[in-house]
């Protein structure tokens, strides 16, 4: 029974033989010699060796039977993880070549691909544990996925028995494969999608909203060289202004253009420092008309951590957007706070809120009023016709505003005034909490 657990049934056959010779040599008269006095005891002898034999049957066979009733269960269980990891939506090979490894303690998986469409050579496409195999003969064992894709296993030689979940781990590598790259092809296509609906934009931009303030730029120099009419100082000045503001909007045009393209090529670096915010804020009203805007900004507010120049290009595209949907004598209030951060234990963050009484926006508007060349209510008249700096765009102003906000660290978002308006919040990160708050404010009109 001993040698059936260990070695099996053929070498408890042959103990089994052995030792019934023993028992005839010591034990079975006469003694010492192989010769069987009373048939009794040959019958006895035979019936040794056929319950040594049956006993060694039984025992080699349930040893086998527990053996792989172990094997089975190894086996469900390495299944019921990688069908696990199949439910999870595991989306790299990574992951999936790294349980392999660990279920059957090798020192390295790879799966390698053949270039060429099957011709080439090949190579590692991922890999778990160290070293990679650089080709299928660099492992201890092999499993082939396809014509073009195989597992580099090295480690321990695997018997036959673990074939078939090898194999599932391969072919599930395979899948994992073949999906990763299918959503690198549809990002691409995106891309491209996305690509072709600003080219498409930018050029109905040029067409339309670049070419309105250079005719009225040409219109203007055209008057004044007019040497036909003689205009009065006040026309003159007239002519000045108007080809200032066509100038104006054609340069804030150009910039946002500009701006767009730095953010859509991922071309914008931040270069953050400790700044703060009432040097900012100041400077990004600048361009609005006087009296349009209220700033309303704590001098305890403690260091941003920030891009100035993106922070101060950001801030300028959202209050004028602002000042342009507001109405006729209403102000813009520009004010600031230190508020806690979204999450548990985040910290604190400033929160600047632009203020304006306008029409507000639809929440179903909120979600496309920061994507390029979205200008919400093009059928409304502008709310401050006539007002130099201020007017119709391309739709850039609060893409760019939230593409640089979020390149800083930041966050813009879009909330209702209440009594009615549209209030745009700017979370932007702090150096370090105050010491201790205190309640003088700055309180100046832009």
């Amino acid at each position: 029974m001993g040698v059936a657990l260990l070695g099996g049934l053929w070498p408890a056959v042959t103990v089994a033989v052995f030792g019934s010779l023993l028992l005839n040599w010591y034990l079975t008269p006469p003694y010492h010699t192989l010769t069987i006095a009373d048939p009794e005891n040959a019958l006895a002898l035979a019936i040794f060796i056929l319950v040594g034999v049956g006993v060694a049957s039984v025992v080699d066979l349930a040893a086998r039977r527990t053996l792989q009733a172990a094997r089975s269960s190894a086996e469900a269980d390495t299944l019921s993880a990688l069908a696990g990891s199949v439910l999870r939506g595991e989306d790299t090979v990574v992951p999936i070549l790294e349980q392999m490894r660990e279920r059957f303690g090798m020192e390295s998986v790879t799966l390698l691909e053949r270039d060429g469409g099957g011709r080439g050579a090949w190579r590692p496409v991922a890999h778990a544990g160290d070293p990679a195999c650089r080709g299928p003969g660099d492992g201890t064992s092999e499993v082939m996925v396809s014509e073009t894709l195989t597992l580099g296993l090295r480690g321990p030689v695997l018997d036959a028995g673990y074939r078939r979940v090898l194999e599932a781990f391969a072919a599930q590598a395979a899948v994992v494969l073949d999906r990763q790259r299918l959503r690198q092809r549809a990002a691409e296509a995106r891309q491209l999608e996305e690509g072709e609906a600003i080219r498409t934009a930018l050029l109905a931009a040029v067409s339309h909203d670049l070419r309105t303030p250079l005719a009225a730029i040409k219109a203007g120099v055209t008057s004044l060289r007019q040497d036909d009419v003689e205009w009065s100082p006040a026309d003159e000045a007239a002519l000045l202004a108007t080809v200032g503001e066509a100038t104006d909007t054609l340069e804030r045009l150009i910039d946002n253009l500009l701006d767009l393209s730095r953010l859509e090529t991922r071309t914008v670096h931040p270069v953050p420092r400790p700044v703060s915010l009432d040097e900012i804020v100041p400077r990004a009203v600048a361009g609005v008309p006087p009296g349009s805007v209220v700033l309303d900004i704590p001098e305890s507010l403690p260091l941003l951590v920030t891009d100035a120049g993106l922070v101060e290009r950001a801030m300028a595209n959202v209050v004028e957007n602002a000042v342009k949907y507001s109405p006729h004598g209403a102000e813009v209030t520009v004010s600031a706070a230190l508020v806690p951060a979204l999450g548990p234990g985040a910290g604190h963050v400033v929160e600047v809120r632009v203020v304006d009484r306008g029409p507000g926006v639809s929440d179903e508007d909120k979600a496309t009023m920061f994507l390029p060349f979205q200008r919400l209510g093009d059928s409304r008249p502008a709310r401050v016709a006539g007002t130099p700096g201020v007017g119709a765009g391309v739709g850039l102003g609060l893409a760019v505003a939230r593409g640089f906000v979020d390149a800083v660290g930041g966050t813009l978002t879009a909330d209702d005034t209440p009594g009615g308006g549209l209030t745009m919040v700017v979370r932007l990160p702090v150096a370090a909490m105050p010491a201790t708050p205190a309640p003088d404010r700055v309180e100046e009109t832009a």
